[in-house]
């Protein structure tokens, strides 16, 4: 295990899958389905592998692989993990997988195309989360963004283009900012030290003085903002969800939003610790912002999609909330909510597209009563919907209670507030339930026996129809099919550690805590 590159196999297995289809021009959809499911199965197994070996009482990089790329520019290919990096390594590897399978009915044009695409971003999000060079990590971040972008484009919805060229346009301007930081941060090291290196290790040691750290860390911080992302950064998120196809949207909840998250702890705070603490009541503030306003943008949506996107803007409120309390409850919530919010949020994007491929729109007022000829799909409905929000005994719980323990211990008013959108998430996430799950299909005649029509008649009124009374012509949800077996096997996985980390957190924690409590030690 010592000797072998186990992080170069997780990140290069997608590749391997992306150049065999890629020069295997006549491959059929069938083969390119099936290539891209062995290379993401390798790359999760692999993952699996390295989380199993992974010392939890270590708070010092793992599985380090060092080769000199460009050494007279102090370019190194770095690689590492740790306990903030291992966990989102898993994450990603499980969701491209879940990501595959979800594309395997939908996606039926340009098939090959597709996954290479899919197995290129697969590559590039893990090679963020495991580089320890700030070359190779700039390398893989803008590697992400062109495949998403097509993902989005190509194989999106009616304005996936506008969509499309948005999430470029914003996460493009974040790129470039962040480009300009680690130039200075590399300038300003070699200056210092005579040494030209670009080890996020080596640079985390040097002496950075007020001036420099504010304006640094505030290049940094627009990135990783623009990706999370923060209120008033946030504009792209809904109409990229809305446009993305089921697979991307998964993706983009599940792994892009957290390598905003993750940029915040791996580079803003050990590398400018004297601007972290100045910027940071400013950014709670923002955060807090984040979670009431996606939460109350979540209670008007009428569009499913546009729903989840916004309590997406909510939920990562909680993971900046957490990580800029500077203390350790924090943080630990801040990674919790991170993993939580990707099994919960992946899995409702998934339950969306299950209800798009049967009725073709995402309008709340085409749904009701799938309780009864979907039962599996409500039971995985009902579950997700409880976590999200955040009930105990499930992962969503787990993270935001961390978060707000941090909150209220750093910033008394934040905690306060923050708690306000328990109850608004509450109602959103019910009432959608409701409306998909319980109430009657649109058109359906009430129950001779339901109170609601005993009342209508006794008013002289006409029974009402449940569901839409709109002018819309929707497919009549009653006829609808429960899961298919693919759909059950990508939610089951996002089920069973949602239920795993809300009952029993300690191993993650045991995992997450060290290099929580490192980070903290470097000054904060």
């Amino acid at each position: 295990m010592d000797n072998l590159p186990i992080l170069s196999l997780i990140t290069y297995s997608p590749l391997v899958g992306a150049a065999i289809l890629f020069l295997w021009g006549g491959a059929s959809p069938r083969a390119a389905r099936w290539i891209a499911l062995l290379a993401s199965s390798v790359s999760f197994l692999l993952s699996v592998v390295m989380l199993v070996a992974f010392d939890r009482d270590q708070s010092t990089l793992q599985f380090t692989e060092t080769f000199d790329w460009l050494p007279e520019l102090g370019i190194a290919y770095r690689l590492g993990v740790d306990g903030i990096s291992a966990p989102l390594v898993g994450l990603t590897t499980l969701l491209t997988l879940i990501a595959v399978l979800a594309s395997w009915d939908p996606i039926r044009h340009r098939v090959r195309e597709y996954y290479i695409t899919l197995l290129l971003l697969a590559t590039g999000m893990l090679g963020v989360f495991v580089s320890l060079d700030l070359f190779l990590f700039y390398v893989f971040w803008e590697i992400v963004l062109i495949p998403m972008a097509l993902i989005i484009g190509v194989w999106g919805s009616a304005n996936r283009v506008y969509a499309a060229v948005k999430f470029f346009l914003y996460t493009l301007a974040g790129s470039l900012l962040m480009l300009v930081g680690i130039v200075a941060i590399y300038q300003e090291y070699f200056r210092q030290t005579g040494i030209r290196t670009l080890d996020v290790l080596q640079l985390a040691q040097g002496q950075y003085s007020e001036a420099f750290q504010f304006w640094t860390f505030l290049a940094f911080f627009l990135a990783f903002a623009i990706k999370v992302p923060m209120w008033p950064f946030h504009t792209w998120l809904p109409d990229a969800h809305v446009e993305a196809p089921t697979a991307g949207s998964v993706i983009l909840a599940g792994v892009l939003l957290k390598m905003g998250g993750y940029g915040f702890l791996r580079f803003n705070l050990p590398l400018f610790p004297d601007a972290t603490r100045m910027w940071a009541p400013a950014i709670v503030v923002l955060s807090v912002i984040a979670i009431l306003y996606g939460a109350l943008m979540a209670l008007v949506q009428q569009d499913f999609k546009k729903l989840v996107a916004y309590s997406s803007v909510s939920h990562m409120g909680f993971v900046t909330l957490g990580i800029f309390v500077l203390n350790q409850p924090g943080l630990s919530g801040a990674m919790v909510v991170m993993l939580s919010h990707g099994f919960v949020t992946s899995a409702l994007f998934l339950i969306v597209g299950v209800l798009y491929e049967r009725a073709h729109t995402r309008d709340l007022a085409a749904f009701g009563g799938l309780a009864r000829n979907m039962p599996v799909f409500a039971a995985f409905f009902g579950l997700f919907t409880l976590a999200s929000l955040g009930l105990p005994g499930l992962s969503g719980f787990v993270g935001e209670f961390l978060a707000l323990l941090g909150g209220f211990r750093a910033y008394r008013w934040a905690g306060v507030l923050g708690t306000i959108v328990v109850i608004l998430a509450a109602w959103y996430m019910l009432r959608v339930y409701q409306r998909v799950a319980l109430v009657r299909a649109p058109g359906e005649p009430p129950d001779p026996d339901d109170p609601e029509r005993r009342l209508a008649l006794a008013h002289g009124l006409p029974p009402i129809a449940g569901g839409s009374d709109g002018p819309h012509a929707y497919p009549d949800p009653r006829t609808f099919p429960d899961l298919t077996w693919r759909e059950a096997v990508s939610l089951l996985p996002l089920a069973l550690l949602t239920i795993w980390i809300g009952v029993y957190p300690l191993p993650l924690l045991e995992m997450l805590e060290p290099a929580l409590a490192a980070l903290l030690g470097r000054g904060m």
